[in-house]
């Protein structure tokens, strides 16, 4: 019986062939990333949501109730003391009477100065409902009240005169809602919508400057937000809506309710994108990006604001974008800074 032969293990090396690595070199080798995010301008985000907010019923009836109550209390407290002060010293008495009487009347002009406020942008709310009401059915005479009533809120506006004679002259050829509105929007708004864009650049600019070379705590969210309540303001009333402070205060919630209902409230992945693939982002300090960012937060809010308070809506018009209302807006702001760094 024979023995199968032992297998003898192999000894030595053994060679394994492996692909040689690529040499990294400071050229090929990737770039550092920046650990900490890029700030995200949550101030006026939040700001809308709380603005737009529906108060509860009970709320409301709060409020109301507290001011009444207040109202009441201080009336009462301001007519037992001129009585009481009429009874000690006369003179005294009706000096504080009449004083009392001319704040009256001062608070009564505000109001009044409110009320027609609030009466105006309700003209321009209703002029641009008819507006697109007319331009949806083909409405030819709905779009020739809606351009009567346009040129009666204009009348006493001299920088559109050459365009209000232009349209007069040109009106009646034409014989459709669309065109008819489309020559209006031409003719007269395109002055106003000029100088809208640029109040909503400047804007744009002031936020940017401010968020990249003031370094103090929350200086950038008090520079956003003043200068978009400012910018909303100056919009409202280039196109006709001249407002006190509560007729503000609605333009400016109605503009954030536009905001929030569009889902633009927030800088969206692609405008920052577009930035950072331009070299903004990436060749200057992070403070400019961050400047970058509210900048075009503002020119969001500027876009909406235009949107909202013209009395027409974009037919033939061009509406201005928030990417190309940035970059002119920044355009030369941040080159130096791109050069020196």
């Amino acid at each position: 019986m024979t023995e199968a032969p032992a297998s003898h293990s192999r000894k030595g090396p053994v060679m394994i062939e492996i692909d040689e690595a690529p040499v990294q070199t400071p050229s090929t080798a990737d770039p550092v990333p920046d650990l900490a995010p890029l700030a995200r301008p949550a101030a006026m985000e939040r700001m809308a949501v709380l603005a737009t907010r529906r108060p509860s019923a009970l709320a409301r009836w709060f409020w109301r109730l507290f001011t009444a109550l207040f109202t009441f209390v201080i009336s009462f407290a301001a007519y037992d003391f001129i009585l009481r002060l009429i009874e000690r010293n006369a003179i005294l008495g009706y000096v504080a009477l009449a004083l009392t009487g001319a704040f009256v009347a001062v608070l009564a002009a505000i109001a009044l100065k409110e009320l027609a406020a609030f009466a105006r942008l309700k003209r321009i709310d209703t002029l641009h409902k008819a507006a697109a009401e007319a331009a949806t059915r083909g409405d030819l005479h709905g779009a020739k009240a809606v351009t009567d009533r346009l040129l009666t809120l204009y009348a006493h506006r001299p920088e559109i005169n050459w365009g209000k004679d232009r349209f007069n002259e040109r009106k009646g050829e034409v014989f459709d809602a669309d065109g008819l509105l489309g020559l209006a929007e031409v003719e007269l708004l395109s002055p106003l919508d000029a100088a809208a864009r640029r109040e909503v650049e400047a804007a744009a600019r002031q936020v940017a400057t401010v968020t990249a070379l003031v370094p103090l705590a929350l200086a950038d969210v008090f520079a956003a937000l003043t200068s978009n309540l400012r910018m909303i303001r100056r919009i409202a009333e280039i196109y006709g809506g001249r407002s006190g402070t509560l007729g503000s205060w609605r333009v400016t919630k109605s503009v954030l309710t536009h905001l929030v209902a569009t889902g633009a409230v927030a800088v969206g992945d692609d405008l920052i994108g577009t930035m950072a693939g331009g070299g903004v982002l990436s060749k200057v300090s992070r403070r400019f990006g961050e400047g970058v960012v509210n900048g075009a937060l503002t020119a969001r809010v500027g876009v909406a604001a235009i949107e909202v308070c013209r009395p027409l809506p974009f037919t033939k018009g061009t509406k201005p974008s928030v990417s190309g209302t940035v970059k002119r807006a920044l355009t030369g702001l941040f080159d130096k800074g791109q050069t020196s760094e």
